[in-house]
């Protein structure tokens, strides 16, 4: 992989050592990288160059983090990962619900930071559909290069870079069981009550996209105790 090749991480924090930290464990793993003190020259860099992944203090001079995390997730495909030293359970889950992939706790070890980030580049992909970048089901497509649902009728929904990743998960083995486990492992990020509530809210709100009955959901099912399951034939384009 050249340079150019190289996934391009972008880093907010308006603390210089953080940022030099930062920037420098990415560089010397292979990453390319941008770095911003301050929400609107990061947004303004965002114009320049489309991140692979973006990591974002909450902790910002001129805009809200969790604000600025939320749009990011509904308006950039880019990964979003919040490094913040806001250590509360409920700051966490707060943080993955408006759609960050993951959340890391100030003081961190920049090894940590790497590792997370590979693991959220390296998201594996059905033998089926190694490239597509369509799923049509039930009436719908999803459509994972510009982060839409579209219905029948042609109405497009957006979806987040978070929510994405847990529907592809589901339209990649369609009519098999996916354990919590089995999700932990593939989307990545800690295991324990942050992670298993943002599960929740993003296949919640998937079933409010998908305009499913929240009482009988008729294709991502709950099986109690053992994880979910969808239920449909899958083709992808």
């Amino acid at each position: 992989m050249t340079v150019s090749q190289a996934p391009l991480v972008a880093v907010l924090d308006d603390e210089p050592e953080i940022r030099r930290m930062l920037v420098d464990a990415l560089e010397e793993a292979g990453f390319r990288t941008s770095a911003y003190a301050r929400a609107t020259e990061f947004e303004a860099g965002l114009k320049r160059s489309q991140p692979d992944v973006c990591l974002v203090d909450l902790g910002l001079p001129d805009r809200d983090g969790l604000a600025l995390v939320h749009r990011l997730a509904l308006e950039s495909g880019a990964a979003i990962i919040i490094i913040s030293g806001r250590a509360q359970v409920q700051d966490r889950v707060t943080g993955l619900e408006l759609g960050a992939d993951d959340y890391i706790i100030k003081p961190f070890d920049p090894a940590e930071v790497v590792a997370r980030i590979r693991a959220r580049l390296r998201r594996p992909r059905s033998e089926a559909a190694p490239a597509a970048q369509v799923a049509v089901f039930a009436g719908w497509k999803a459509a994972f290069d510009r982060y839409v649902l579209i219905d029948a009728h042609g109405a497009e929904t957006p979806f987040s870079h978070a929510e994405g990743e847990v529907l592809r998960l589901f339209l990649e083995s369609p009519n098999r069981l996916i354990s919590r486990a089995q999700m932990q492992e593939s989307l990545g990020g800690a295991a324990g009550e942050s992670f298993d509530r943002a599960m929740d809210v993003r296949i919640s709100r998937l079933r409010t996209k998908l305009c499913e009955d929240p009482k009988n959901p008729r294709l991502i099912k709950t099986i109690y105790g053992a994880g979910y399951i969808f239920l449909g034939e899958v083709r992808w384009a």
